[in-house]
């Protein structure tokens, strides 16, 4: 029996994305990669400076560098990328199901983030960060409109791309509905939510819960809306003001952090 398009579609779009490459670039970044176990290294690059800085991590991976002059570095960045003469060519990570990823995080109550459209990578980046820092089990987006794996990612990660894992779900409304069934309260950041941030986190007392945040500028989706359990709003000091979607988070996965 012959496949469907949309299967077919779907298979050539998983293959194409398993044979993605991206390249990660700083010593911070690339020392934190080489030193991940779990990371498919393909090609190291970097100048006599970065080699002797890097020694430790480079013997630890196994894979023998390129030596680059560092006036003619030899790696397809952007123009603006400070490398500090040290670039990984790498293949995204592989963290497993959403299922088992998202029960393991610290903690009896596991705790998720979850990015609808947050595109910037600098954004997303912090978010990790910050994910890390307060403990979460996992930060989710979908595979399309979100920011992928990157160098800029990686650099603003500060290491934190090697350790939180960065699940990409080719619906989230359906990964935020497999959430709910694990027994998830789903918690929604708009600024206009019913909720303050601290009273609607205080409905996910004593159960796992999942923050959701949306792009700055168009927030959260409809659906993204209706498939939230509650929407809280971040109350400000004064009558105006807004945070962007970094420190969004950040502020959220503290206020869940603390719940009961």
């Amino acid at each position: 029996m012959k496949k469907p398009k949309w299967v077919i579609d779907k298979e050539r779009g998983a293959r194409a994305e398993a044979n993605q490459t991206h390249w990660l670039f700083g010593l911070h970044a690339v020392r934190d990669a080489l030193e991940n176990t779990a990371r498919q290294k393909l090609r190291l690059v970097v100048t006599r400076n970065a080699q002797a800085k890097l020694t430790k991590a480079i013997e630890m991976s196994g894979i023998t560098p390129e030596i680059a002059d560092p006036r003619k570095f030899p790696v397809p960045l952007d123009p603006g990328s400070v490398h500090q003469g040290a670039a990984l060519e790498t293949r995204p990570l592989e963290w497993g199901p959403l299922e088992e990823v998202c029960l393991g995080g610290s903690g009896e109550h596991p705790l998720v983030v979850l990015l609808d459209r947050v595109t910037d990578p600098h954004n997303v980046g912090a978010i990790l960060r910050s994910a890390e820092v307060f403990g979460a089990a996992a930060v989710i987006a979908p595979s399309r409109h979100s920011a992928p794996e990157s160098g800029a990612l990686a650099k603003t990660a500060s290491g934190a791309l090697e350790r939180q894992p960065y699940l990409r779900v080719g619906n989230l409304a359906e990964a935020m509905g497999r959430l709910k069934d694990m027994g998830f309260v789903l918690i929604g950041l708009d600024a206009e939510g019913e909720l303050g941030l601290a009273q609607a986190v205080g409905q996910g007392a004593g159960r796992p819960v999942g923050l959701v945040l949306g792009a700055e500028g168009p927030g959260l989706r409809a659906r993204t809306k209706e498939t939230c359990d509650h929407l809280a709003r971040i109350d400000a000091a004064r009558g105006f003001g807004s945070l962007n979607v970094s420190n969004a988070a950040a502020v959220s996965l503290h206020a869940a952090m603390m719940r009961g």
